[in-house]
């Protein structure tokens, strides 16, 4: 119909995907979030349940849903993984003290069977911080080597400042290429 003949005017329909962004709490989801939306990043109040915005990027539109990282949050997770395009996992680099309860919580998803072979990106987030783990430490400890069932890349970030989120954004791109061809 119409609609139709006006999509092959203005070019084929922008491509929607899916992506979920995870994290445990106080990790920097929503600041990121908001960052990939051009918007203000200097208040952010933790995520009670869910937040959802659609980023338009290299010409796809992104929904993107950010999951509260609250212990009591957790568990329900697995219920918006389905249909998932893309895993955005975001970590804290510089709560050390976290590192094994977020390698384990990792480590758990990418066992889910609705993830099994979507691309995770990493986002090694707060390297602004002096305390901030390097996102190769980071990498090695969460044995991301071994995730032979998906691509998979870790970014060095500060969700506050910018640094490194479009780096990610420029992955998570080539990720969306090769899966069109």
């Amino acid at each position: 119909g119409l609609l139709s003949v006006i999509q092959r005017l203005k070019g084929s329909p922008e491509q929607e995907l899916r992506i979920v962004l995870l994290g445990l709490d106080n990790a920097g989801k929503t600041t990121l979030l908001k960052r990939l939306a051009s918007e203000e990043v200097s208040t952010i109040m933790p995520t009670q349940g869910f937040n959802i915005k659609s980023v338009h990027s290299h010409g796809f539109k992104l929904n993107v849903w950010d999951i509260g990282g609250q212990r009591s949050i957790r568990p329900y997770w697995r219920k918006y993984l389905g249909s998932t395009d893309l895993l955005i996992y975001v970590i804290d680099s510089a709560d050390q003290k976290r590192f094994e309860e977020t390698g384990q919580e990792l480590a758990e998803l990418t066992e889910e069977s609705s993830l099994t072979g979507v691309p995770l990106l990493v986002f090694a987030n707060k390297q602004d911080l002096v305390t901030a783990a390097p996102a190769a430490e980071i990498a090695e400890g969460l044995s991301l080597h071994t995730y032979r069932d998906r691509e998979w890349q870790i970014q060095a970030c500060s969700a506050l400042t910018g640094e490194g989120v479009q780096d990610g954004m420029n992955w998570i791109s080539s990720q969306i290429m090769k899966r069109k061809k």
